[in-house]
């Protein structure tokens, strides 16, 4: 009974709709004799499910209840639940036998590698009394050993541990896009087939096109370069693969097979909030596996790479390193893990435990379903509260809200306008388009600091607007600073109007565009935030990133440096083709400028080999000296290239000991590949030296 109450309702939400369309369309028609128009009549209705376990003090499920057990408040508004379905699942003989019935969804393997997930059609529950598992493999941060070992680890599941409320799908992450090889489906041959393709490397993208992220123009870097480096790539999948999910209203378990996921100073942090909320949103646990296993680290490192030199491997601070690097690289698993109500697995050799923590978290549930009373797309957080009515004691278990959607059509210019502070501030990051930020420090005085803001858009996400005749693209930027109290100390508001020719129209789909402001602030940490909104779509995209500003001033032990600035492109300073930069910004006090041109930061650290690679920063030695700088190269441990030192004699601003450092690599100097690069300067006169390290990559 309780199943045919919420297909009807289900049923009768579609017809309304149907209901309300054709009465619209009625009315727009004039009858035979009249012109004058009839009132039309329009409502909107949106179904939010919730899934709730309900449990007695025993911790067993209670069955039996109905919606009118149910008390669902949204924002303190009370709402009217339209129906309650009892998900059956778990180890019981009742509960197998119930899971035996069949799925009317059939298996897809062998089908199009690229289809979604498999909606029910309208009225049905196409996936009552089953658990579904979603085995996602991140074949990108994955090696060939970390492949077959997570590929080993779900068969040993699909041939000894797959009970018969099992459903499984399977999702590929390779680099390019997310791929659905299998959908949701109970035949173990399938899924064998498809886990074994997967490792074996027969798995195609499913159009024939190899995705490369090292096609480019022959200017500088191009939007491939948001292709590495970049863990936001990995979190954005991610956000897409609850985004497939989000349909369904039942309870889903994704488990993420990684090789780990480092996050860099280069990473968007508003993109792992973005894809949290996606899967709290979608009624999705992230349950990642780490595929390395248990790893053991010898402390000097293993066999793969040459044996390290210098005083590091005595004083314990190459150990100390390594151990850091693959603690980080676990510490973002288990924040997607904590944040969606999911269970990492890390350090442990047999993975199919992984896939059985994760199902046995799946208990009986409700599926609860109320139409919302606010309607209105604001983006703005709902607070969702789900008690029994009065009489009843239970332990019950939710989500405690969900984001609301965004509506951008028919926005006034003051509507827009808020969007942008909402969005700003809000708790639920935007990001419909990548954003690259950097942040840079140079020192103004012994107390304040200039902080250049570079960021890089693909403008291959952006629309083109011809208006006046002319092709233009208008983006709207938004951003601020605060510090780790919360106080914001400056902002930025600009709207760049690009007008570019036919031509340049063209290039623009494949270049970034690059947007430039600058701060002056004080010592201490800091969070930056920036927005940018196309005007003609209202896309936006969100970059938020912790950054520090040293007292250099202190730095007494070692040789006082700003950061490092790596790039390849140097423009005229009145160039605004690929550059749209802050009105009123000091170009005097930009270190980045000199002789009329500006050095174009990476942002993402990706280069052309066969480009000249810039290096810039600036020395404080603490009395005027003669200084000496290098950049070396390294593939692991072992070097690859050192340029000859470069010695530098004379002070930048007269009466100051600001000294400007400027290295060039040759093009052609290095082969593509991924490197370590560490910039030295020695101070020779004063006994100290400073260090400077960052990956890079070089594609052809």
């Amino acid at each position: 009974m309780r199943s045919s109450h919420a297909a009807q309702w289900l049923r009768r939400a579609a017809v309304l709709a149907m209901t309300c369309a054709c009465t619209g369309a009625a009315a727009q028609a004039p009858l035979p004799g009249q012109d004058r128009p009839r009132a039309v009549f329009r409502t909107t209705t949106r179904l939010v499910t919730q899934t709730v376990v309900v449990k007695d003090k025993q911790g067993r499920p209670i069955t039996g209840l109905t919606a009118a057990d149910f008390v669902v408040t949204e924002d303190g508004q009370r709402q009217d639940v339209a129906f309650a379905e009892f998900q059956s699942v778990g180890g019981t003989a009742d509960e197998t036998a119930a899971a035996a019935a069949p799925v009317p969804i059939p298996a897809r393997a062998g089908g199009p590698a690229r289809a979604p997930i498999s909606i029910p059609s309208p009225g049905t529950i196409g996936y009552r009394n089953h658990r579904l598992l979603v085995l996602y493999f991140d074949l990108s941060s994955m090696s060939p050993s970390d492949q077959a070992r997570a590929c080993s680890g779900a068969r040993t599941y699909i041939d000894t541990q797959m009970a018969p409320s099992d459903l499984l799908a399977i999702m590929a992450f390779d680099g390019g896009a997310v791929r659905v090889p299998q959908d949701f489906t109970s035949d173990r041959d399938a899924l064998r087939h498809v886990v074994q393709s997967l490792q074996s490397g027969n798995d195609q993208n499913g159009d024939g096109v190899a995705d490369d992220p090292e096609q480019g123009s022959a200017f500088g870097e191009n939007d491939a370069e948001f292709n590495l480096f970049n863990t936001d790539r990995q979190l954005a999948a991610l956000q897409t693969a609850a985004a497939m999910l989000r349909p369904l209203p039942e309870q889903k378990s994704l488990i993420y097979f990684s090789g780990g996921v480092r996050m860099r100073g280069t990473d968007n942090r508003a993109q792992l909030r973005a894809t949290v909320n996606a899967a709290v949103r979608a009624n999705v646990t992230l349950n990642p596996v780490d595929a390395r296993g248990l790893v053991a680290l010898p402390p000097l490192g293993d066999a793969t790479r040459a044996s390290p030199g210098g005083i590091g491997m005595f004083a314990g601070t190459l150990a100390d390193a390594l151990q850091r690097r693959f603690e980080r690289s676990q510490d973002t698993l288990y924040a997607l893990a904590r944040d969606t109500g999911g269970t990492a697995l890390l350090d442990q050799n047999d993975l199919s435990l992984g896939i059985a923590q994760a199902a046995r978290a799946v208990t009986s549930y409700y599926i609860l379903g109320y139409y919302s009373t606010h309607t209105g797309a604001d983006g703005r957080f709902r607070r969702v509260r789900v008690a029994l009515r009065r009489g009843l004691s239970a332990d019950l278990s939710y989500r405690d809200g969900y984001f609301a959607d965004r509506a951008f059509a028919k926005f006034t210019a003051a509507d827009k306008e808020r969007q942008l502070e909402d969005a700003l501030r809000d708790g639920n990051p935007i990001t419909e388009i990548r954003i690259a930020t950097e942040v840079n420090y140079f020192q103004l005085n012994r107390n304040e600091y200039f902080v250049p803001v570079s960021v890089r858009l693909p403008a291959s996400e952006l629309a083109l607007a011809r208006r006046r005749g002319a092709v233009r693209t208008v983006i709207d930027i938004i951003g601020e600073v605060r510090d780790d109290h919360g106080v914001a100390h400056r902002n930025v508001r600009d709207k760049l109007d690009i007008k570019v020719d036919e031509g340049t129209a063209a290039s623009l789909s494949i270049r970034p565009l690059y947007y430039e402001t600058g701060f002056t602030l004080l010592p201490g940490q800091y969070v930056l935030k920036i927005l940018a909104r196309d005007a003609t779509t209202g896309r936006i995209g969100t970059f938020e990133t912790p950054f520090e500003i040293p007292n250099l001033a202190r730095a007494d032990a070692r040789l006082a440096i700003s950061s490092v600035v790596l790039s390849s492109q140097r423009v005229g300073v009145g160039d605004a083709l690929y550059r749209v930069r802050q009105k009123g910004a000091d170009e005097r006090a930009n270190p980045l400028v000199h002789d009329g041109q500006r050095l174009v930061p990476s942002v993402t650290r990706a280069f052309r080999a066969d480009r000249e690679l810039y290096v810039f920063l600036q020395a404080y030695p603490s009395t005027p000296a003669s200084l000496a700088a290098f950049v070396t190269f390294y593939s692991g441990d072992a070097k690859v290239l050192q340029t000859a030192p470069a010695v530098v004699t004379q002070p930048s601003r007269p009466g100051a000991t600001v000294t400007d450092i400027r290295l060039s690599i040759p093009p052609g100097a290095l082969a593509a590949g991924s490197y370590d690069c560490q910039v030295t300067v020695l101070d020779p006169d004063n006994a100290k030296a400073a260090f400077w390290r960052a990956p890079i990559a070089l594609v052809r």
